[in-house]
């Protein structure tokens, strides 16, 4: 898919208000990157920005990154080792496996905002809001 197409089919203000409810109730960071490049194998290049937009600077240890990458149809979700440690592959794996059908019916903004609200659900029941709760990250970025 174009990312034109995928990005016509995106709702940026649900996705950013999913973000904002879910970082509400906690100290963890989620973020999300769309990229305009052809992407494989699309985890190692996720890691990559999820190190270069400092996802990984997040308080404890406890970002979340989607990476998506229209142009080859894939998509990749990387946690950092603070919210990893508390729910291992098996949540990654099951979260990828949860957004594909709705990628696959053309739902981006709708698996977005699923792996948006299970991975707030885990951070908050791991990582509670605190009163130093910040919010360090852009939410969205559209390009690379």
């Amino acid at each position: 898919m174009k990312r034109q197409h995928f990005l016509a089919k995106i709702n940026e203000e649900k996705i950013t208000t999913a973000i904002a409810r879910a970082e509400a109730k906690t100290t963890g960071q989620i973020s999300v990157f769309i990229s305009h490049r052809r992407c494989p194998n699309p985890l190692p290049i996720a890691r990559k920005h999820f190190e270069h937009l400092s996802v990984s600077k997040a308080p404890h240890h406890n970002g979340m990154f989607i990476f998506v990458a229209p142009e080859s149809q894939t998509f990749a979700l990387v946690g950092d080792a603070g919210i990893h440690d508390k729910c291992g592959d098996i949540f990654w794996q099951a979260l990828r496996d949860e957004m594909i059908p709705q990628f696959k019916a053309a739902r981006y903004t709708e698996g977005i905002v699923h792996a948006i609200q299970k991975a707030g659900d885990l951070l908050a029941t791991h990582f509670p809001r605190s009163d130093q709760n910040r919010n360090d990250l852009k939410n969205v970025a559209r390009k690379d």
